[in-house]
């Protein structure tokens, strides 16, 4: 293809997978059957998936996973998980078994505060913007009415409205801070429908002052909420007697405890470590968030920025040994809904948010960090004791096994082969390799 298509977004469905199959695929038929083979054979779901976003052509199927036994806060729950990737699930369920038998998960909401900004210039005396700001404040509250109405009545809204000089790093530049209470909802769009109005209140309120001069200007740049949510935290935590950590692969409790506190202090100092270790967290926390239908390129934003808070990217988690108990905690920022958006379109978000018994937004804070807890815990624990690839690859011998697409005999011939000896992806191919030849 050498040229651009015009009109492409007006052109139908059809049309669209026709043009792309015709001008990128050497078999025009194979990419269309394989498109059309993700459509739900549900034509009114279909539609409904195909509205989500722009230029839909068909649907990229991830797996949705459980992740049963969590006792979180003494109540057992079974946690959805939409992931690809090989072992999370199995890892999150191990730990949630293991934790279930040792007091379980204890959570705590620690804030529940949003924010959103207009960014704007003002060239002039900064200190009579601030009388300025003091003077108009009470009109963004009351010029907002109609759009905090609903939110008010259950018992959300604008908080708190600053206005902060940020001309140290730039010239000129100028913010309204909001900080908001959004209950259940995720509170995109009202936020950023409230700074929108306080953008407008700002310029047609500075242009009827008689504070200024001719030569002091203001321009605002842009109004959007911000996925940095510091004061949006929740905290999990597990603990136990470190005599109680003995389990099949813990024979020495005292010396794992002691191994595990390190490894999490290693990915307090060391960014290189703590990337892979959050990363790890983020597994349990992503595979939730897209289960629920929220939006999960925010939330790593917000957790990773968090991270980053001290000056040096660092670990996510804690963990210490005091009085001869074992603790293990974090603390993330999580902006989240149980309202709103797909939680009400998407049949299988729903499905998710009923198997969590229909949780508030809080509620599915406390369980996300859980299952970010739990998946780091596994992590560390397979770390410090048999090492992480001997559970990984067998999990991943499913997807080697597709890859080569053995039949039945062969499968059940391998998984035996590979339940005595170490899995690897050479090993594998090997075997695969061997048998046909013997089978030939």
């Amino acid at each position: 293809m050498n040229n651009a298509v015009a009109g492409f977004s007006k052109l139908s469905k059809k049309e669209k997978i026709n043009w792309i199959a015709n001008e990128y695929f050497s078999t025009p038929n194979e990419a269309l059957n394989i498109i059309r083979n993700y459509w739900n054979s549900d034509e009114k779901l279909q539609q409904l998936h195909d509205e989500f976003i722009e230029n839909t052509i068909t649907n990229f199927y991830i797996p949705l996973g459980v992740a049963p036994n969590f006792l979180i806060n003494g109540k057992y729950k079974t946690i959805p998980m939409a992931i690809e990737e090989s072992s999370v699930v199995a890892a999150a369920s191990k730990s949630a078994k293991f934790w279930a038998t040792r007091g379980g998960f204890k959570t705590t909401v620690i804030n529940t505060e949003k924010i959103g900004q207009v960014h704007f210039t003002f060239n002039g005396d900064a200190e009579k913007l601030q009388f300025f700001f003091e003077q108009i404040k009470p009109k963004f509250f009351s010029e907002t009415q109609s759009i905090t109405k609903n939110m008010q009545q259950r018992g959300g809204g604008i908080l708190d409205i600053k206005l902060k000089d940020k001309r140290s790093l730039l010239e000129n530049y100028f913010q309204l801070h909001a900080t908001f209470e959004t209950k259940d909802s995720m509170g995109a769009n009202f936020i950023n429908s409230c700074l929108e109005q306080f953008a407008t209140t700002l310029k047609e309120e500075f242009q009827q002052s008689d504070l200024f001069s001719d030569d002091e200007t203001i321009k605002v740049i842009m109004s959007i909420l911000s996925n940095y949510v510091p004061n949006c935290l929740v905290r999990a935590e597990v603990s136990c007697p470190i005599e109680d950590l003995t389990e099949k692969h813990i024979t020495n409790p005292q010396d794992f405890a002691e191994r595990f506190v390190q490894a999490v202090q290693i990915a307090e100092v060391e960014p290189f470590r703590a990337v892979t270790h959050n990363k790890g967290i983020m597994n349990g926390v992503d595979a939730v968030i897209l289960a629920t239908g929220n939006d999960f390129r925010a939330v790593e934003a917000g957790v990773h920025a968090y991270a980053s808070k001290n000056g040096q990217y660092a670990s996510l988690s804690h963990a210490k040994i005091e009085n001869g108990t074992f603790t293990f905690w974090l603390e993330i920022p999580l902006a989240l809904g149980t309202v709103g958006g797909l939680t009400s379109l998407h049949p299988l978000v729903k499905l998710c948010l009923e198997m969590l018994e229909k949780p508030s937004a809080q509620e599915l804070m406390e369980i996300v960090a859980v299952a970010g807890l739990a998946q780091n815990f596994a992590a560390l624990r397979s770390l410090t004791t048999t090492g992480i690839q001997e559970g990984h690859m067998k999990m991943h011998l499913n997807n080697i096994i597709n890859q080569f697409e053995a039949n039945e005999e062969e499968r059940h011939l391998i998984k035996s082969h590979f339940k005595k000896n170490a899995v690897s992806h050479s090993a594998v191919v090997e075997f695969i390799e061997n048998l046909r030849k013997e089978n030939k």
